[in-house]
């Protein structure tokens, strides 16, 4: 799995790095907002890799903000976890470890079933449509094969759905947790799993619109489940490498 979507520009700030933003200047407050909302979307979209060194120097020069400018946005995504600061060394796309990984999904088994059974019983017509054009955005994305914008608008749905429910604290948990999946999905992918069927969000949203909400909350969890059972999660043994083995003549 602009960011996520447009609406990200006037969600809550994050982080406390953030909440200084908002007593910037409006238009420096906004090129904050604009760098973070490009960083967010090259990880939805897999473009940055967990590992990745974000080089200071590097996005001074493409977005010609400061130093200081790219280091309030450092700290925001640091505090949604989707950066690790190292001292002396820099930045980095977190590598979450397969235990995160894990509670990343446990969580969003706990929420997201919830929050569907919310709008199985509350969303109206009009907030169905704007579900249903968001189903038909990934499938012409699909179908033109962008790949990194199916996955960007694959994650998005979720944003949605929590948008959508009018929560903006449960917006926030949802929008971090699914970056959060977009980097595991880079580092676990297990080669040949099968995605994800293309009509899994389509029947989450026909159970919404039935105001099925048992419905709604049990394809929200089959639906997470099978996403984490696409990626292997098994915990390798990391002790000394077989050195020999690696430089072995054939």
């Amino acid at each position: 799995m602009a960011t996520t979507r447009k609406k990200a520009a006037t969600a809550p700030a994050a982080t406390a790095a953030a909440d200084g933003a908002a007593e910037l200047p409006a238009a420096e407050a906004s090129a904050n907002e604009a760098i973070y909302l490009n960083l967010l979307t090259a990880i939805m979209e897999h473009r940055l890799l967990a590992g990745t060194k974000l080089v200071e120097e590097r996005l001074c020069e493409v977005t010609g903000a400061s130093r200081a400018r790219i280091r309030q946005v450092f700290a925001r995504l640091a505090h949604e976890k989707l950066v690790t600061l190292v001292p002396n060394r820099g930045a980095f796309i977190a590598s979450p470890t397969v235990e995160e990984a894990r509670q990343v999904f446990q969580a969003r088994r706990v929420v997201e079933p919830e929050l569907a059974a919310v709008l199985a019983r509350q969303a109206t017509a009009a907030k169905i449509r704007s579900m249903r054009r968001h189903v038909q955005e990934e499938d012409h994305a699909r179908t033109r094969g962008d790949r990194a914008a199916v996955i960007r608008l694959s994650g998005e749905f979720h944003i949605l759905l929590a948008e959508i429910a009018g929560n903006a604290i449960l917006e926030k948990l949802i929008r971090e947790m699914v970056s959060l999946t977009c980097l595991i999905i880079t580092l676990y992918d297990r080669p040949g799993a099968p995605a994800c069927p293309e009509h899994e969000h389509r029947n989450l949203i026909d159970a919404i619109e039935r105001r099925d909400a048992a419905s709604a909350a049990a394809l929200m969890t089959e639906h997470l489940q099978h996403i984490e059972g696409s990626l292997d999660l098994t915990v390798r043994d990391s002790g000394v490498p077989d050195f020999h083995s690696i430089f072995a003549r054939s």
